[in-house]
């Protein structure tokens, strides 16, 4: 059988010399992202048109993508949520889905535990004022350790999050769709509403997955029933938050700040948002550390070598 040909669009992957050289080992054929491209629907058409097999990240596969790549036999996730793309479609075409979930959990939940941290101490907003401004102001915040945290999401990530929070003895809230009560026991935390979470919580932290029951989940009436001392904190996905919501809330005050690494298009150009000085935000690079990102590609990469022997 010849060597099936593989595109690649991720640009994290695409750059990476170990990722690059373990799968270029098993399939020479590979074609990867070299100039480093965000690809528009027709873009994508083009890279993937004679593609048997494809590795993505973030790239919204469509309906369209799909009709106009007849080869494709399977689609490999770099990554772990799977709202980009069209599963009925892939199904409906008989087109393999690789997907592992939990792949980066330790990375996001890390980098989640950082925001948690640097918002609840100041550490951001006054790291920020004394570069800019020399303000020199001992504002401290205060400490993580007791804090009521909201965990809306308990997937791999929620637990890993959850598992992080353990030494600081925060009264820790959670909501799911699936009933978890015997972990929940065991892990020390309570089950609550969403709306318990949002007029509760001192942070609230967002990892659930994006689908239609989750979508603008975090909406105006969410953010009106938060604290004015609470904080929210989006490491899944942007469309969870009404992002137009969010910026009025910390243009008002209703909240005291916030924390999000993902946005509801990306990149993001609302400058106005990413500049508030009361919110912190960083570029979709929660589960970019260099374990997840080899953890990622290593994944992508064994789905292929199952579908193609």
């Amino acid at each position: 059988m010849a060597s099936p040909i593989i595109k690649v669009t991720s640009k994290s992957f695409s750059s990476h010399p170990v990722l690059r050289e373990e799968i270029t080992n098993v399939f020479p054929k590979t074609v990867f992202n070299e100039k480093r491209q965000v690809f528009d629907e027709n873009g994508l058409i083009q890279f993937f048109r004679n593609a048997d097999g494809i590795v993505v990240g973030l790239e919204p596969i469509t309906d369209h993508i799909l009709e106009a790549c007849p080869n494709l036999k399977i689609i490999a996730k770099y990554g772990v949520g799977l709202d980009n793309l069209d599963l009925n479609e892939c199904k409906r075409r008989e087109i393999n889905v690789g997907w592992t979930g939990g792949v980066n959990s330790r990375g996001v939940a890390e980098m989640t535990l950082c925001f948690m941290v640097g918002l609840s101490r100041n550490i951001f907003f006054s790291e920020r004022r004394l570069r800019h401004d020399s303000d020199w102001s001992k504002i401290g915040g205060r400490d993580l350790s007791g804090q009521t945290i909201g965990i809306i999401g308990v997937g791999n990530i929620g637990k890993e999050v959850i598992k992080m929070l353990q030494p600081f003895g925060c009264n820790i809230l959670v909501n799911d769709i699936f009933d978890q009560s015997r972990y929940y026991q065991s892990a020390g935390v309570k089950e609550a509403t969403k709306e318990q979470i949002f007029s509760t919580a001192d942070i609230i932290s967002i990892h659930t997955t994006l689908d239609e029951s989750t979508k603008q989940m975090v909406n105006k009436e969410a953010l009106n029933a938060m604290k004015k001392h609470s904080y929210l904190i989006n490491v899944a996905r942007g469309g969870i938050v009404d992002q137009q919501a969010l910026k009025m809330a910390l243009l008002e005050g209703k909240i005291a700040g916030a924390a999000v690494d993902v946005f509801d298009v990306e990149p993001s150009s609302d400058e106005e948002f990413l500049n508030l000085p009361n919110i912190y935000c960083t570029p979709h690079t929660a589960g970019s550390s260099e374990e997840s990102v080899l953890e990622m590609g290593r994944s992508a990469i064994g789905h292929l070598v199952n579908y193609f022997g």
